[in-house]
């Protein structure tokens, strides 16, 4: 199914699932759609694999953790998921050098906690991995603060946005 994207998510130049700066990060984006869900693409290298040409399951971890929490932000914009409890399901192996779509969605969402569900989605729409994960809320200001970082964590994706995503 086809879905608008409604807003293209900010990245960050040191991560390792969106880094711009980051030469083993994955690069990362991440779309808005317009079922409030989030949709990440990623594209691993030799360098994410764990048994040859395959992604390694924490890299696949990594990336449902960084999806689902940052769903919250299509509610709450100004809100960061911080992990608190994390469960994934590995179900078919994901290749490398092949775009792999994460998709999530928050089930649960009170004052200072949410839950999301997401799942990684392989080239064919088969699901090789689904999550659930809860997370505290935590405002990117009081987060970067507490890291001793600055503004520059979160900088704005230049690189151009479809108009709409499949999956």
């Amino acid at each position: 199914m086809k879905y608008k994207v409604k807003r293209k998510q900010q990245v960050s130049k040191g991560c390792f699932i969106c880094g711009t700066e980051n030469h083993e990060s994955l690069k990362t984006k991440f779309y808005e759609l317009e079922n409030n869900e989030l949709m990440s693409i990623s594209t691993p290298t030799p360098t994410h694999q764990s048994y040859p040409d395959r992604m390694h399951g924490g890299i696949i971890s990594a990336i449902l953790d960084e999806v689902i929490g940052r769903s919250i932000m299509i509610l709450e914009p100004g809100a960061w998921g911080v992990t608190v409890e994390l469960n994934i399901k590995y179900k078919k192996p994901v290749p490398l050098s092949k775009q792999v779509k994460a998709t999530a969605r928050i089930t649960r969402n009170t004052r200072l906690i949410f839950e999301g569900t997401g799942e990684i989605l392989l080239e064919d729409g088969t699901v090789a991995a689904t999550a659930y994960g809860k997370y505290v809320k935590m405002p990117i200001e009081k987060l970067i603060q507490d890291t001793g970082g600055d503004m520059s964590l979160m900088i704005d994706d230049e690189t151009p946005s479809p108009e709409e995503v499949e999956y």
